[in-house]
């Protein structure tokens, strides 16, 4: 059974939410809207489950071909991105220290990312713009001091994340990432969001990355160093997670930057991240307008 796909997209101007259903798009958004202005209300209500049941019983409003994706929760009030917690990724580093303790992390600012189908932009500043694939929580019930047993109550949806990165730009700084995570297209999310049901279905996520069709990162979250339960409850010490926050949580081993040479995203090149139960999101590169 194919879990129900919920998205946010533009139509003649508009923007406009619904669900995927057989080769179209129901709009949920007209039906509605008066109490659930956007996804972000959706999740907050809990009421992704009744949408999708509506949507279900419906024919598509529009054709597939003849929307534009957009990121799913428009406007979210924290996206928080993970590093390094894959055991292959820590590796990659080649500094010899074992796992950290803690998770890193940073922000990322919603135009940043573009929407499924839409192209990652390399920008004037740097040609190392790379691919980075990610399976994201949408946090569902508010929640501060969440406990670990607890914590994937809070899980409102799934969603996948290409987390692009201008690699020179990490290192601007001797203690932040900020400049390289935050250049404006530079990463995309969606296509759409799922809505979480129960631990088997985030267990053991298999997440892969191809890039013009060759496979460069392939791993499962049952290996992730920081579980999702972890990141909830961790997070949520030092910030209050609200419905519609988005956890990016982390890539396996595979960026281009590893590759010897380095092997960055070129203008036509196109990117695909996939996960069980989830989807496939799909990008292309183009170069930053003059």
């Amino acid at each position: 059974m194919i879990s129900p796909r919920l998205v946010t997209y533009a139509i003649d101007g508009a923007t406009r939410y619904g669900a995927v259903v057989d080769d179209g798009i129901v709009d949920l958004s007209t039906r509605f809207g008066k109490d659930y202005p956007t996804l972000r209300e959706v999740i907050a209500a809990d009421a992704l489950s009744k949408l999708a049941d509506d949507a279900a019983r419906r024919s598509p409003d529009h054709a597939l071909d003849a929307i534009t994706w957009l990121p799913p929760i428009p406007a979210p009030e924290k996206i928080i991105c993970i590093g390094v917690n894959y055991p292959d990724r820590n590796a990659e580093y080649k500094d010899g220290q074992d796992a950290p303790k803690y998770p890193s992390m940073f922000m990322r600012t919603p135009r940043s990312f573009v929407g499924h189908d839409a192209p990652l932009v390399r920008p004037h500043a740097s040609p190392q713009l790379d691919y980075e694939g990610e399976v994201v929580l949408v946090i569902g019930k508010p929640g501060r001091h969440i406990k670990e047993s607890a914590a994937l109550d809070h899980i409102g949806a799934l969603t996948l994340c290409n987390e692009g990165s201008v690699r020179d730009w990490l290192r601007h700084a001797k203690f932040n990432v900020t400049q390289g995570k935050n250049f404006d297209a530079s990463g995309s999310l969606g296509p759409w969001i799922v809505p979480y049901s129960n631990e088997a279905q985030i267990a053991d996520i298999r997440l892969t990355t191809r890039v013009n069709g060759e496979l460069r990162q392939d791993d499962r979250t049952s290996r992730l160093i920081f579980p999702f339960r972890y990141l909830i409850s961790y997070i949520s010490t030092f910030t209050t997670l609200v419905p519609g926050d988005i956890i990016v949580t982390g890539t396996p081993t595979g960026a281009g930057a590893r590759f010897d040479p380095p092997r960055y995203l070129k203008p036509g090149d196109v990117v695909e991240v996939e996960a069980e139960g989830i989807g496939l999101l799909h990008n292309g590169v183009i170069d930053e307008a003059a």
